[in-house]
């Protein structure tokens, strides 16, 4: 698999929806998460990111105008030990819950399948990071539909074993603007990431759609030590 350009494949398209991205610094000393939000609808832009716990939440910009919280309103990142968890739902809170109690990332999202919001039937995407003792590895998720068939959900984890530095994957809800909307497809995507943290913040924000963008959250974890720098970055301000 090619190593993609991150920039080019932003601005290559309007509307990728929500993304993850994980990986490492380009030198080799930080575990790197990053996860935006995009929206096409009044209810689906008016959000910001805003800073919870060890996390983030999501929450309306202007509360009045607020028509369905459903599926926009969640906590995209909570920190568990070791374990740094990014989604883009309330699924966040079920890997939580279920690795408390011992089950693994991907045991723990068997309950759940992809978004109920026909005709997309968004899929479900989930990263998980370990940071301990000087290493790391992490994971990400896919639920989705199969061809959009609500009655079958096709399941997929990928993992990452002592990743390769200056470079990660990146995994987002659709392939492209649609209607209706075209799920991803395959494995996460090879990308590069060569910046320090102010700079893959820019680099993600600047060539993401200008229309269409609406948060961005960006962590650098310091893999010898766990201590990590977080920028949030809202179109709402």
């Amino acid at each position: 698999m090619n190593i993609i350009n991150m920039a080019q494949e932003l601005a290559s398209n309007s509307y990728p929806g929500r993304g993850i991205v994980i990986g490492t610094s380009q030198d080799g000393r930080y575990a790197v998460a990053a996860y935006f939000i995009m929206g096409r609808s009044e209810n689906s832009r008016n959000r910001v990111f805003v800073e919870e716990g060890d996390g983030i939440r999501t929450q309306a910009f202007d509360p009045s105008k607020l028509t369905d919280p459903s599926l926009i309103i969640y906590a995209p990142v909570r920190v568990l030990g070791s374990h740094t968890i990014v989604t883009n739902g309330d699924q966040t809170d079920t890997i939580y819950e279920g690795m408390e109690k011992q089950l693994t990332f991907e045991q723990s999202l068997r309950s759940r399948t992809f978004e109920p919001d026909a005709p997309n039937y968004t899929p479900r995407i989930s990263g998980i990071l370990q940071v301990e003792n000087g290493r790391f590895a992490y994971a990400m998720s896919i639920l989705k539909s199969l061809d959009g068939n609500p009655a079958s959900c096709s399941r997929y984890t990928f993992s990452y074993e002592a990743p390769a530095a200056g470079e990660g994957r990146f995994l987002h809800t659709y392939r492209k603007d649609g209607s209706p909307l075209p799920s991803f497809a395959g494995e996460p995507k090879r990308v590069e990431i060569k910046e320090d943290i102010d700079g893959f913040t820019d680099l993600l924000w600047n060539n993401l759609n200008a229309d269409n963008k609406v948060s961005l959250f960006v962590r650098y974890i310091e893999i010898e030590t766990g201590r990590w720098e977080t920028r949030i970055v809202n179109k709402n301000q």
